[in-house]
């Protein structure tokens, strides 16, 4: 059985890109120009901005990318480390967040019972 995730997946993006040409040439074009060295975010910013967000949409493939271009970017092991549990922590604090509206919608749902 193939796993559903795996590196190999990468050499379909020509396939992907060709198959939607106006979408992947607008999709291409986004993706580098957030790349860009020029802006005021330096890459090594950028990258961890990425790194974060693939971990919290829990993209395998994002992970992979990012965390590389992360690392040439001069990115240390403490810093990812300090960045994984950066994201945790924002994640478990959007759950506990999400759980007090969900507690005031509950409440609200008792009083219209």
């Amino acid at each position: 059985m193939n796993n559903y995730q795996s590196p190999d997946d990468f050499q379909q993006t020509a396939s992907l890109l060709n198959l939607a040409p106006q979408e992947g040439a607008a999709f291409m074009a986004f993706d580098h120009a957030v790349r860009r060295e020029d802006g005021h975010i330096p890459p090594k910013v950028r990258e961890f901005i990425a790194l974060a967000v693939a971990l919290t949409t829990q993209c395998a493939y994002c992970l992979d990318v990012h965390t590389k271009r992360a690392k040439r970017a001069g990115a240390t092991g403490e810093e990812l480390a300090e960045l994984v549990t950066i994201a945790a922590a924002v994640r478990s604090g959007a759950t506990m967040g999400h759980g007090l509206m969900a507690l005031r919608l509950f409440e609200a749902g008792l009083k219209t019972d």
